[in-house]
């Protein structure tokens, strides 16, 4: 596997899966006891997926993550450093939805967000280190 590849696709994959996390882990008890319901998903898709069965959302996380993945890894560069991005932006915005109602408000989410940036750009940072250094 090519490392710069890997370490382009890191940022976007690893804020989504926060997202998916934080979203998991906030679901109402009555979700988990059965009602499906009362799943509390922004996506409609997830939530698709969620009100059919409580590992919905389980399946719909992985498939995405493994379009994620496969597309950041096989696209052409130019494409997948755009999908990359949006896909980094996208769940960027959503998780926030979450930091900002559940931990600190404001202050939560501008925090969330200056942490978010910096892991982009502490990876790019790696990226163009081994780029300069000619690795794969």
């Amino acid at each position: 596997m090519n490392k710069i590849k890997l370490l382009k696709i890191a940022p976007a994959f690893s804020v989504a899966l926060f997202d998916m996390v934080i979203t998991v882990t906030h679901q109402p008890e009555q979700y988990w006891q059965g009602h499906l319901k009362a799943a509390n998903e922004g996506n409609p898709v997830a939530a698709a997926f969620m009100h059919n069965h409580v590992s919905g959302f389980f399946l719909i996380s992985a498939i995405w993550l493994s379009f994620i993945f496969l597309l950041g890894y096989f696209l052409p560069e130019k494409a997948s450093r755009f999908f990359l991005f949006t896909i980094f932006v996208l769940h960027c915005t959503a998780a926030s939805g979450w930091v900002k109602y559940l931990y600190g408000g404001f202050w939560g989410y501008v925090i969330f967000t200056v942490i978010a940036c910096a892991v982009w750009f502490i990876f790019e940072s790696l990226v163009k280190r081994f780029e300069k250094a000619g690795e794969k």
